[in-house]
């Protein structure tokens, strides 16, 4: 089970001293190579080339995107106290249409509550 997934609030750790600190949401997680694109992190410029799209729009310029950054240089954030957090997973038994489950859930270290 991932540490960090989609659509989670994390802070960045480590990295550009102009990042570091900053807090969003993972618009995206690569995990063949172990990368996450956080909203407002890692922004960079890119200039595209310019062109005509099929209904006759200009297209190009610059633009600036998120780059991905490293899944170690993120900590997930705990939803009570809205600072870093360390995650391990607990087993729970979860009941579905009149059965029980075993799922593992992600759990906040310090506070133990889920994530």
């Amino acid at each position: 089970m991932a540490k960090i997934k989609k659509g989670d609030l994390v802070v960045v750790i480590s990295g550009s001293r102009k990042d570091r600190g900053k807090q969003g949401r993972v618009l995206e997680v690569f995990t063949d190579r172990q990368r996450v694109v956080v909203e407002g992190v890692r922004r960079v410029t890119r200039h595209t080339k310019a062109g005509v799209s099929s209904r006759g729009t200009r297209t190009g310029g610059i633009e600036t995107i998120e780059a991905p950054i490293h899944i170690s240089n993120v900590m997930l954030v705990d939803p009570d106290t809205k600072k870093g957090t360390r995650v391990g997973h607990r087993q729970e038994q979860v009941e579905r249409d009149g059965r029980t489950k075993t799922m593992r859930v992600r759990v906040a270290k310090r506070s133990g509550k889920d994530v």
